[in-house]
């Protein structure tokens, strides 16, 4: 030390620009730094938003295959008194899947069949939007997924979900909503994932509705589209909720995932009511109980909370935030085993994986898209014939 002091003398060194000169390269490899990952942020949310061409392609065969079969249709319309009595019979096992992704809602189906040892017992409810109401009816009839009963809906036949009872569609006619989220203007502080169009689906919001859909079902498991079920599911009919509303896997095993991260604790509103370190859960694979819903109104809850982020101040936006407050104090918690997250945006160990009754591929890298996470495709894949007729046309793999 003594000699590299004297040699420093000797040269004249200013160790106080050097630090300064130091300083500045420091700030401007990290502006380079902010600003690749920004670029990095904003090209991943616009891939994660595309529709792959296969998809479309299939789409629109599908339809072309719905319109010119009478055959397909009568599938649907000609059903047995046994069929219907299924859709609302309680000793079974029901499913229900809000999407618009055909191949997605195909994987949750055919999965869930193939590892459950009862598939006969198996009622699908599936919601999807005009546009792919005829394509996933074709889809559902031309293939059989082990003798279980399939029921597809689209929502804008649910005329009771309306501007005036439904919060997020009377804030969706608000033009300063639609300026917030979507022109870019004064929306620093808004994430670019959160001005994904699909947050204000009502195909996303479809899930705090579900006692109204089916109000004659008592206990419902609900599956994102984005997931594959590895064992049998039956077993989450008879898990004891205790007289909670949903049983739901937490995912506080970090702070990062309490409530303080998903609301805002500067507002009194939320400050007073919830405690920020409480743990939150995920959406995704939720057994629902249908009675305690009703007799809660957790509805109600939802629209009271919806009602009171009208300006945007209590969290930014997606199903998940609302989910928590409509939710506290009605969850009942899951083994971990039954719902595995991640897939769509971290490393998940494969021995966790394995162990997994349902993997969910959360996050942007979903695996029917060129981004996904090769090393956890199979597992997806592995529920997609891509020998079928309509699958070679559209994919090549």
């Amino acid at each position: 030390m003594s000699v590299l002091l004297f040699q420093a003398q000797q040269f004249h060194y200013d160790s106080g620009v050097t630090i300064m000169k130091l300083k500045g390269q420091i700030q401007s490899l990290e502006e380079k730094s902010k600003a690749e990952a920004e670029k990095s942020t904003k090209y991943g949310q616009i891939a994660a938003e595309e529709l792959p061409k296969g998809l479309y392609c299939l789409g629109v065969r599908l339809t072309m295959e719905w319109f010119k079969s009478i055959e397909l249709q009568r599938k649907f319309t000609d059903r047995s008194p046994a069929v219907h009595n299924n859709l609302r019979d309680n000793s079974l096992f029901h499913y229900c899947v809000f999407s618009d992704n055909i191949l997605a809602v195909s994987v949750v189906v055919n999965s869930t069949t193939l590892n459950s040892k009862h598939p006969e017992k198996i009622v699908f409810h599936l919601v999807t939007d005009e546009v792919n109401y005829a394509p996933m009816k074709a889809w559902f009839a031309l293939n059989d997924y082990r003798g279980s009963t399939v029921e597809i809906q689209k929502v804008e036949d649910f005329t009771w979900l309306n501007a005036s009872y439904v919060p997020v569609l009377k804030q969706l006619q608000d033009a300063a909503t639609q300026n917030f989220y979507f022109s870019g203007n004064g929306n620093r502080g808004t994430p670019i994932k959160f001005r994904n169009p699909k947050y204000l689906s009502m195909l996303n919001h479809l899930r705090f509705y579900i006692p109204e859909i089916y109000p004659e079902l008592h206990k419902v498991v609900f599956l994102d589209d984005d997931i594959v079920v590895q064992k049998d599911l039956s077993e989450l009919f008879a898990i004891n909720l205790n007289g909670n509303v949903m049983g739901a896997v937490e995912t506080c095993m970090e702070t990062f995932h309490r409530f303080h991260k998903y609301l805002n604790y500067s507002h009194p509103l939320i400050r007073a009511h919830f405690d920020p370190d409480a743990c939150g859960w995920a959406f995704g694979m939720n057994v629902l109980d249908l009675v305690e819903w009703r007799k809660k109104n957790v509805t109600g809850i939802y629209h009271y909370w919806q009602e009171r982020n009208a300006d945007h101040t209590l969290w930014k936006l997606g199903s998940l935030p609302p989910g928590l407050l409509a939710f506290y104090g009605l969850v009942e918690a899951l083994d971990p085993r039954w719902h595995v997250l991640g897939l769509g945006y971290t490393t998940v160990d494969l021995a966790t994986i394995k162990e997994g009754a349902v993997l969910h591929y959360n996050g942007n890298m979903k695996p029917w898209l060129k981004i996904g996470m090769e090393k956890y495709k199979g597992f997806w894949d592995n529920y997609v014939d891509y020998s079928h007729p309509l699958l070679q046309r559209c994919f090549t793999r």
